[in-house]
């Protein structure tokens, strides 16, 4: 089994980063996959990270197909994120192979 470690970071706008970074760990408190929630102390200002384990590619590309599908459950959670989108200007995708 192949173990991935995936780093979502969303690079905010000015004051933001702080409340993106509780924004996340409040809804992401019950995600089983959810590492670490991070934000910036040297680097490219005003950054998120969001840490992530799966058991390999096929299990992240399983979650994904479940966040575009979402319980009902997901749906309430996906609302605490309402307003997010205004709060970054960019963001990338990192997946990393743990050996």
């Amino acid at each position: 089994m192949t173990m991935i470690i995936v780093h979502d970071t969303f690079v905010c706008k000015p004051g933001q980063a702080s409340k993106a970074a509780k924004m996340f760990k409040e809804v992401m408190a019950n995600d089983p996959h959810l590492v670490n929630i991070m934000t910036d102390l040297t680097g490219q200002y005003h950054r998120v990270v969001m840490v992530s384990k799966y058991d390999g590619v096929a299990a992240w590309e399983k979650a994904q197909e479940e966040y575009m599908n979402p319980s009902e459950e997901m749906k309430k959670s996906m609302e605490k994120m309402k307003g997010f989108q205004d709060m970054y200007a960019t963001g990338t995708r990192e997946i990393f192979k743990v050996w």
